[in-house]
C-alpha cells in the first residue's frame, strides 16, 4: 500500500498556493539553459538607478498623492534578493477599492498566509460533520422515497421494505469499504475523478467529474428546497417568499465557506452532531417501546394498489432509497483538508460516516416497520415517526427543527468537494486555471462562488420545488460511484499487491450495485427529469476535453525550445528610446515571459526583472530555474503570502517611483493574445488589471508584448 500512495505523491495532487506556478520539465530547462547560453544583456547587479529592495536608502520614502501609506510599509526584508509584501500591500489604492476591501474583510475575515495553509485543516471531529451532512441528513428522506415507490404496489408491498433496506446496507457499505481502500491508494484526494481517470482512461474520469459536479450542484439546490420546505411547513405565511429565502441561504452559505475551511467547520459542527443525538433519541426510545410488546409490528392502515407489483418497481424503490448515500464520497474527495496524516485521518473519519449511516438508516427502516407507517402526503415519514416517538414533552420540536437545520446545511459538504474538485482538474488543464487560485482566507473562492451561482440559478429556475430536482439527484452520483468501483477493480488487478484479490471482490460488488441503481435511475426516472443529467453528462465532457485542448495548444506554442536560427518577427520591434527603468513581471518562465524580457534587455536601458511567489519554496523554485536560464537579469522575488498579485506588485512599482520620482518606469508585461474570443474567459488578464491599478501613478507606463497563439 506503500507504493501506491507513492505513486500518487508522484502524481502532484497535494493541495499548494504553488500550484498555480507548474515547474519546468526536464526538456524545458534544457531547453532554457541553451536558449540563456546565447543571451546578451547588462550582467552588473548594481547598474539600477534606484534600488528594488526598498531597504538600503537613508531616507525612507515619504507616502505619495496616489499612496497614504508610505510605500516601504509594503514589503520587509526577508534576503539580499527577496521581499516579502504585508498585508497591507493587498490594499487598493482608491477610496471605493478600499472601503471595498474592508467590507469583504468584515465578511470573510482578515486574509491569511500562505504558511498557514497546513493550520486551515480540520480534525476528525470537526471533519466529521462537515463533510457527512449530507450523507447523514439524507437518511431524513431516503428511506421514505423508498417506501413512497412501494406503496405504489399497496399496503402489503411495504414488507419489501426490509429486504431492499438489507440489500442497499450491503451497498452502502461496500461502496464505504471502497472509498476507504481508494482514500489508502489515492492519499491526496480527488476521489472518483481521479480513480477513474487513472485506472479507466480520461473520458470515463471526465465523465465522474461531470457526474460528480451535477450532483454537487443539485445538492445545494435540493438540499436547500429541503429545508425551506421545511421551514415554511412550520410557518406557512412564507409559502410566497421560498425562492428568495432559498437564494438567501446559499449566499450565507457562500459567505460561510469563504470564511474558510476551518472556521466554515467550526460554524456547522453543532447542527450535525444535534441532528444525530436527535435521531439517536428516536430509535432510542422507539425501539424500547417495540421491545415492550415483543416487536410486534403494528399493521400497516391499508392503501390501495395504483400499480402492480413488478421488478421494475421493485428497482426504482431500490434506486430512490439509494439516494440516503448521497455524499458518501465526500472525504475522499476532501483528504487534502485533513490535519496530517491526511490519508489515515480522512479513512478513520469515512469509517465513522458509515457506521452512522447504517446504523441510522437502517434503524429507521426498521422502526417505521414496527410502528405500522405509510407515507403521507401531508407529513413526512420523519415527523409521524417522532409525534409516535414522543407523543408529548420537547423532543418532536427539536427533532424537527435539527432536520430543518441539517437539510439547510447538508450543501456544505458540496461547497467543501466542489471546489476541490474544480482545482484537480484545472491542475490537469480541463478546467480554467483560476480555479487553481486560493483566496484570502486559503479557500477556493473562485469554484464556491461558482458551485453558489450556478446552484442558486437551477434553485430559481425550478422554483425551489424539491419533488422537481429529486429526479435529477442519483444518477449524477451513481455515475461517478460506478466508475469510482470499475477503475479500482482495475487498480487491484494492475497492482496484484497482498490481499488484491479480497479488495477487489469487495470493488466488484460495489461496482456491480451501484452500476444497477444507476441503469435503473436513469431509465425510469428518465421522463421525469433524469434525461437533463444523461444529456449534460456527455456535453460537459466535452467542455472538458475542449478546455484541454486549449490549454495543451496554448502550453505547446509557449513551451521553451532551443533558439531558432533566426529571430521570431514579432521579437524585432523596439520603440523610442526614454531613460527609464525597464520593469519585467514574470510569473513564470516560458516562451512569452522570455520574450518580454529580450524585448526589454534589447531598449538598451537598466532592466528589472521581480518575480511574485505566493510561498517560499516556489520563490526558492523560481530563483533555481532563474540561475539554470543563466541569471542575465537582476531578479527580485516578492513573497506574497496572501497570494495577492496585482496589489504588492502595484506599490512595490509604487515604491521604486517614490525612492526616484524624476524616473519612469516601463513595466512590459508578456500578453498572449488569443484569436479565438470564446477562450478568454478561460485566462485572466492581468496585464490589463495591473493597468487600471497603475493608471493614476504618474511616471509608469504598462506595455504588453503580445505572443499569439492560433
Amino acid at each position: 500500500m506503500g507504493s501506491d500512495r507513492d505513486d500518487a505523491a508522484e502524481a502532484g495532487t497535494v493541495v499548494t498556493p504553488s500550484a498555480e506556478f507548474p515547474p519546468l520539465g526536464d526538456e524545458e530547462r534544457a531547453a532554457l539553459g541553451r536558449i540563456g547560453e546565447r543571451w546578451r544583456g547588462p550582467r552588473r547587479a548594481d547598474d539600477l538607478p534606484v534600488d528594488p529592495t526598498l531597504g538600503r536608502h537613508d531616507r525612507h520614502p515619504a507616502p505619495t498623492r496616489f499612496g497614504r501609506l508610505a510605500p516601504i510599509d509594503m514589503f520587509t526584508v526577508a534576503q539580499p534578493d527577496e521581499l516579502v509584501a504585508t498585508g497591507a500591500a493587498d490594499l487598493p489604492g482608491d477610496r471605493a477599492g478600499r472601503a471595498a476591501a474592508r467590507l469583504r474583510r468584515a465578511l470573510t475575515g482578515p486574509p491569511l498566509s500562505s504558511a498557514s495553509v497546513l493550520y486551515e485543516r480540520m480534525r476528525k471531529l470537526v471533519a466529521l460533520p462537515v463533510l457527512s451532512s449530507d450523507l447523514l441528513s439524507s437518511v431524513a428522506y431516503g428511506p421514505e422515497a423508498m417506501l413512497v415507490v412501494l406503496v405504489l404496489a399497496g399496503s402489503a408491498a411495504l414488507g419489501l421494505a426490509l429486504p431492499l433496506a438489507a440489500v442497499l446496507v450491503v451497498l452502502m457499505v461496500a461502496v464505504g469499504l471502497s472509498y476507504r481502500q481508494t482514500i489508502s491508494a489515492y492519499p491526496h484526494g480527488a476521489g472518483s475523478y481521479i480513480v477513474a481517470g487513472d485506472n479507466l482512461g480520461r473520458t470515463p474520469g471526465l465523465a465522474a467529474a461531470a457526474g460528480l459536479m451535477l450532483d454537487y450542484v443539485l445538492t445545494v439546490a435540493v438540499s436547500v428546497a429541503a429545508g425551506v420546505h421545511a421551514v415554511t411547513s412550520a410557518l406557512p405565511g412564507l409559502n410566497s417568499w421560498v425562492v428568495p429565502l432559498g437564494v438567501l441561504v446559499i449566499v450565507l452559505l457562500l459567505a460561510g465557506n469563504l470564511r474558510g475551511v476551518r472556521t466554515a467547520g467550526n460554524i456547522f459542527v453543532l447542527p450535525t452532531y444535534a441532528f444525530v443525538v436527535a435521531l439517536v433519541a428516536v430509535l432510542a426510545v422507539g425501539y424500547a417501546k417495540a421491545a415492550a410488546r415483543g416487536f410486534a409490528p403494528v399493521p400497516p392502515p391499508s392503501v390501495p394498489a395504483v400499480e402492480g407489483l413488478s421488478l421494475l418497481l421493485v428497482l426504482r424503490a431500490f434506486s430512490s432509497g439509494a439516494v440516503s448515500m448521497t455524499g458518501i464520497e465526500a472525504v475522499s474527495n476532501a483528504v487534502p483538508a485533513f490535519r496530517p496524516t491526511e490519508w489515515r485521518n480522512a479513512r478513520t473519519t469515512l469509517g465513522w460516516m458509515i457506521a452512522m449511516l447504517v446504523t441510522l438508516f437502517a434503524g429507521l427502516v426498521g422502526l417505521i416497520h414496527l410502528d405500522g407507517l405509510v407515507p403521507r402526503a401531508d407529513e413526512t415519514l420523519l415527523s409521524q415517526l417522532g409525534r409516535v416517538t414522543f407523543p408529548s414533552g420537547p423532543w418532536y420540536a427539536i427533532l424537527q427543527a435539527t432536520t430543518a437545520l441539517i437539510l439547510l446545511l447538508a450543501a456544505n459538504t458540496a461547497f467543501n468537494d466542489f471546489p476541490r474538485l474544480l482545482f484537480f482538474m484545472a491542475r490537469d488543464g480541463h478546467a480554467p486555471r483560476r480555479f487553481l487560485h486560493m483566496g484570502d482566507r486559503l479557500a477556493f473562492s473562485n469554484g464556491l462562488v461558482a458551485l453558489a451561482l450556478t446552484a442558486a440559478v437551477v434553485f430559481v429556475a425550478f422554483g425551489g420545488h424539491t419533488e422537481r430536482l429529486i429526479p435529477l439527484y442519483a444518477v449524477g452520483v451513481f455515475l461517478a460511484f460506478t466508475l469510482s468501483q470499475t477503475g479500482m477493480v482495475v487498480h487491484w488487478r494492475r497492482r496484484r499487491g497482498p490481499g488484491w484479490r479480497r479488495r477487489l471482490a469487495v470493488n466488484a460488488v460495489g461496482a456491480a450495485l451501484s452500476g444497477l441503481v444507476l441503469l435503473t435511475a436513469a431509465v425510469a426516472k428518465f421522463t421525469e427529469g433524469a434525461w437533463v443529467v444523461v444529456l449534460a453528462v456527455p456535453l460537459l465532457v466535452l467542455l472538458f476535453r475542449r478546455i484541454h485542448t486549449h490549454y495543451a495548444r496554448l502550453h505547446r506554442a509557449l513551451a521553451l525550445h532551443p533558439p531558432p536560427p533566426a529571430p521570431p518577427a514579432e521579437g524585432d520591434e523596439l520603440p523610442q528610446q526614454v531613460r527609464h527603468l525597464v520593469v519585467v513581471p514574470v510569473a513564470r518562465l516560458n516562451r512569452a515571459s522570455l520574450r518580454a524580457l529580450a524585448y526589454a534587455t534589447s531598449l538598451g536601458r537598466p532592466t528589472l526583472a521581480v518575480h511574485l511567489a505566493p510561498e517560499e519554496a516556489e520563490a526558492d523554485r523560481f530563483r533555481e530555474q532563474w540561475r539554470a536560464w543563466g541569471d542575465h537579469l537582476r531578479l527580485e522575488t516578492i513573497v506574497s503570502p496572501y497570494r495577492s498579485v496585482i496589489g504588492p506588485l502595484a506599490h512595490y512599482l509604487e515604491a521604486l517611483h517614490a525612492a526616484s520620482p524624476d524616473l519612469t518606469l516601463t513595466v512590459i508585461v508578456p500578453e498572449v493574445v488569443l484569436r479565438r474570443r470564446r477562450y478568454r474567459l478561460l485566462h485572466s488578464r492581468a496585464e490589463q488589471r495591473l493597468r487600471v491599478a497603475l493608471r493614476a501613478l504618474p511616471g509608469v507606463v504598462v506595455t504588453s508584448v503580445p505572443v499569439h497563439v492560433s
